[in-house]
């Protein structure tokens, strides 16, 4: 097999498996694992797939990201391709210099100073001293720690560690760049200074392979994507495709999670244009639910839009009574802010009934609908696009 050249990555069938997670077993269950050893004789260690046959390619300079709920095996598999940890089985195959972003405060020293850091840190990574000294102006307006620098770094804020650790990691420039989750802290700015320092390092050449449970840094960030889900691959491909599945995974979850909670029943609901079309950008949009409720009561009524998560794009509410028994209630959207795609509407009641435990309904999907228009518009490589809403434009230059 031909050598693979600087920046590649090959996966091919791994697997890697750790101990069962230790118990803290009453003394009844002692004995009876006392016995049973004194029976059948010793007894083989339990352990446990935390991946299974994972395969993939990653192309110099290009960009790959892992998702996936907690514990399906992202961090595992990031921790094998820098040899933090090694696979019990298969074959991974990393050529070049890695820069691995697993946890960015780790190489911190709390007694030095921050300029110290940078130099220790630095060399951790593999930068030399010449290097460090030509980045260190840059790594230090880019934390934007300023005069803190000499400062003991015990005396700094989580949030100023967090900016320091990253400054020096994004200035190593390897052949590879490992990340895993450093974006889910800090400020909305400093979020976007790294998600820019990452674009500008893989338009230079560098490999990412990229670890977020924020989809719209994944979708800014990466061309392909990988799912993980129960140590497995579900699905790989285009970025926007594996998405748009993992998407309609979390939306089913939740329902699952919040389905026969609260004591309004939901018999129908029904997403339908005004006109009796189909449902188009910018057209106004009627909502019907259809309801059960076993008493009156003076309710606050949710509806939110979503891309399958429990986050809404938007919501709207209205407030007023809530009758006895079946009825209807009807939202009118004014114009549907929405491009071409797949959306949830998502819907609760807040308030508990006299007398119950369960609220009047949960926030939950209930409905799923497809909308018509333009295409979402691409955002630049390295810009978070948060929602996907619509708002026209009219352009004209002289």
């Amino acid at each position: 097999m031909p050598t693979l050249p600087d920046g590649s990555i090959r996966v091919e069938q791994v697997w890697k498996k750790f101990l069962a997670d230790p118990v803290q077993p009453q003394m009844t269950e002692h004995l009876v694992k006392l016995r049973r050893r004194l029976k059948e004789g010793r007894q083989e260690k339990q352990w446990r797939w935390v991946l299974k046959d994972i395969n993939f390619t990653v192309e110099p300079g290009g960009s790959l990201a892992l998702i996936g709920i907690n514990g399906s095996g992202k961090t595992t598999m990031l921790k094998i391709l820098s040899q933090v940890t090694y696979q019990t089985a298969g074959i991974c195959d990393v050529r070049g210099r890695i820069g691995a972003l697993l946890s960015v405060t780790s190489g911190l020293h709390p007694e030095l100073s921050g300029r110290e850091n940078v130099f220790l840190y630095g060399t951790v990574l593999g930068m030399g001293r010449e290097k460090i000294r030509h980045e260190f102006d840059d790594i230090v307006e880019f934390a934007g720690v300023g005069d803190a620098i000499d400062r003991a770094v015990k005396f700094y804020s989580s949030g100023m560690q967090v900016r320091l650790g990253f400054a020096i990691a994004a200035f190593l420039e390897p052949d590879i760049l490992l990340v895993d989750e450093v974006l889910s802290v800090g400020d909305a700015n400093f979020q976007q200074k790294c998600l820019n320092r990452i674009g500008e390092i893989v338009q230079r050449g560098t490999t990412l392979l990229y670890v977020s449970h924020d989809l719209a840094s994944v979708e800014a960030s990466c061309e392909r994507a990988v799912w993980l889900a129960n140590a497995e691959v579900r699905a790989a491909g285009a970025t926007k495709e594996v998405l748009a599945l993992y998407r309609a995974s979390l939306k089913e979850n939740a329902a699952s999670i919040t389905s026969n909670q609260g004591i309004v029943d939901v018999l129908k609901v029904e997403v339908e244009a005004a006109d009796g079309g189909a449902l188009r950008s910018g057209e106004p949009v009627d909502i019907c639910f259809t309801l059960r409720s076993p008493e009156a009561a003076q309710a606050d009524f949710y509806v939110g839009i979503s891309q399958g998560t429990a986050f809404p794009m938007f919501i709207v509410e209205y407030n007023g009574f809530m009758p006895q028994g079946d009825f209807e209630i009807r939202c009118r959207l004014r114009h549907l802010p929405l491009p071409r795609g797949q959306y949830s509407v998502w819907a609760a009641i807040t308030g508990y009934p006299r007398g119950k435990r369960d609220p009047f309904l949960p926030w939950q999907p209930v409905v799923t609908f497809d909308a018509f228009g333009p295409e979402r518009v691409k955002t630049p490589q390295g810009v978070m696009g948060l929602s996907p809403i619509y708002v026209g434009a009219d352009w004209s230059i002289d």
